[in-house]
């Protein structure tokens, strides 16, 4: 990916931002020890000036507590955009663009101003001809495009950052920058998010609690999403007597059950369950807002989690540890296994025993990560999805239900759901397959224990085995550095027989300096003998070998 001319800009905007706050410890992690000429507001503000991704971007560190000191972490966690609303004329030429119906024939009334602005888009309510209440989300025009150019020169520079810098390649930062770009994307897909919404409303639908808004697809596409209008307030809205009236307990255990079947069971979640996108219906349920962003998580990586899960509610350090390992990338020879899991079961007892307002589990899978960062082990992206996910229902259930022993729930659900699921993993495929292996391995098992016991009878088991025989490798060595040394020695004899050649001799051999002559024949003689060896001692050795 080549730095074009006409995005200079863009770099030049980014190197300045990084000029700015070079020399805070922004990315130290240690609030204690960190400097920073900069507050944390200072770089809300400048990340707003940047524009929408760099927004997006904040948002999405704001729970990398591995990268980034606590107080920023609260700054971004607060990070929205300060936009203005598209002209009601742009709405009305997208929406039929999009749809191919003017908005006028569509809805029996459409509000001109909008409910909510974003970066992204916009949303106005609506009233459909049959009287039923909607919102409309309108995305900006040239939103794509705007965000596929910012991404695309993060991708650069985060790659040629990886090259060089140690801190850069320790935190993981192209793999980074390359989520933000995947989940920006599945954001600006309208249509991927209707898709979202009816996925999640059908695998939840059995919570009593729990709601997700019906998409109507008759005008939905990429650009436009029409749905069910949520008549409700966000769970941070409430008041104390709001609460009081409402069965929060239940709530609480249907929000907390929903989401760890969504990561379990189903392997698709939603992403970004933070306390802005959970509305409180007036009919008391939980209505589950913004699916542009998801996480997947695979087979593999599903049964990983519910191990870990497990593990974290047992606060079984060993087990945890080895689940990490198993998934992660790492130098064996290079980690302290023992300082890992004693610095995991540290992290692990501070959340024994608390209650929901004390306890993170989300926070306690950030610090996990910061910890195998600090120590070179890689973890994969999808656990800092499943951290934030976490998190997010950790600050609803202390806002929902503060006495809710989330714990507790954690950890029976997830075994329950380990023995609803352990034979539904069994695929029919694999049954008849594993089956199939089972019928020709009883079948074939009597003739081949017969075939062992009469090879052990008849002298005629054999074992087979490729062995690494240091002792043998050393005397080959020191054969070649044997060779080696009389090779010098004899070149030695030769050149100083050569020297002393012309120096007159007191006796003489065949008319020639006596002494230089008895150099040659000393050099002869060693020479004969090391290539006697080389021809015949090490043809011998060699058929030993082979004999053996």
């Amino acid at each position: 990916m080549g730095i074009l001319p006409q995005k200079y800009d863009r770099y030049i905007r980014f190197f300045k931002f990084i000029l700015k706050y070079r020399n805070d410890d922004l990315f130290s992690g240690d609030t204690e020890t960190a400097e920073w000429q900069h507050s944390p507001e200072e770089l809300v503000e400048d990340l707003k000036e940047m524009g929408p991704t760099y927004v997006k971007l904040g948002q999405l560190l704001s729970t990398r507590s591995d990268m980034l000191p606590q107080p920023f972490l609260s700054a971004l966690a607060t990070l929205q955009d300060d936009v203005e609303s598209i002209p009601y004329q742009e709405v009305e030429s997208i929406f039929r663009e999009e749809t191919g119906v003017r908005i006028s024939k569509a809805f029996e009334s459409f509000d001109q101003v909008p409910l909510a602005s974003a970066s992204i888009g916009q949303v106005h309510t609506a009233i459909l001809h049959s009287g039923r209440k909607v919102a409309v989300k309108i995305q900006r025009p040239g939103t794509e495009e705007h965000f596929k150019e910012d991404l695309n020169t993060l991708l650069t520079l985060s790659e040629k950052a990886e090259s060089f810098s140690e801190e850069s390649r320790k935190f993981s930062l192209h793999e980074t920058i390359e989520e933000l770009r995947y989940i920006l994307l599945q954001e600006l897909d309208y249509e991927k998010e209707a898709e979202n919404l009816g996925l999640l409303k059908k695998n939840i639908s059995h919570f009593k609690y729990l709601h997700v808004p019906e998409v109507i697809t008759d005008y939905t596409s990429k650009r436009v999403l029409t749905m069910e209008y949520i008549d409700g307030d966000k769970v941070t809205k409430l008041s104390p007597f709001q609460l009081n009236n409402l069965p929060t307990e239940e709530m609480a255990d249907d929000f907390v059950k929903g989401y760890l079947q969504q990561i379990i069971v189903d392997g698709f979640a939603h992403a970004d369950p933070h306390p802005g996108n959970i509305h409180v219906m007036k009919t008391g349920k939980l209505a589950l807002m913004d699916l542009g962003m998801v996480a997947r998580f695979d087979d593999t990586m599903r049964q990983s989690i519910l191990k870990l899960m497990i593990g974290l509610g047992e606060n079984n350090a060993e087990e945890v540890t080895e689940v990490l390992l198993e998934i992660s990338q790492y130098d064996p020879e290079r980690i302290n296994i023992q300082k890992y899991k004693k610095n995991i079961l540290r992290k692990m007892q501070e959340n024994q025993n608390k209650k929901a307002q004390d306890l993170q589990n989300g926070k306690t899978i950030i610090d996990i990560n910061k910890i195998s960062a600090q120590l070179g082990i890689k973890l994969p992206v999808e656990l800092v999805s499943l951290a934030k996910i976490l998190l997010n229902m950790d600050q609803i259930i202390a806002i929902l239900a503060p006495d809710y022993n989330l714990q507790k729930t954690v950890r029976d659900y997830v075994k329950q759901l380990m023995k609803e699921h352990m034979w539904g993993e069994l695929k029919t495929g694999d049954l008849l397959r594993n089956m199939l292996e089972s019928k020709e391995l009883l079948e074939k098992l009597p003739y081949r224990l017969n075939k062992i016991s009469d090879d052990l009878a008849h002298h005629r088991f054999k074992i087979k085995m490729d062995v690494f025989d240091q002792n043998k490798f050393l005397l080959a060595v020191q054969k070649v550095a044997n060779r080696i040394t009389a090779g010098v020695i004899i070149a030695a004899l030769i050149i100083g027989a050569a020297l002393i050649m012309r120096i007159p001799s007191g006796w003489s051999i065949a008319g020639y300096p006596g002494f230089p002559v008895l150099l040659f024949i000393i050099a002869a003689l060693i020479g004969f003998y090391l290539v006697y060896q080389i021809l015949f001692r090490d043809e011998n050795d060699k058929n030993d070998k082979i004999n053996y």
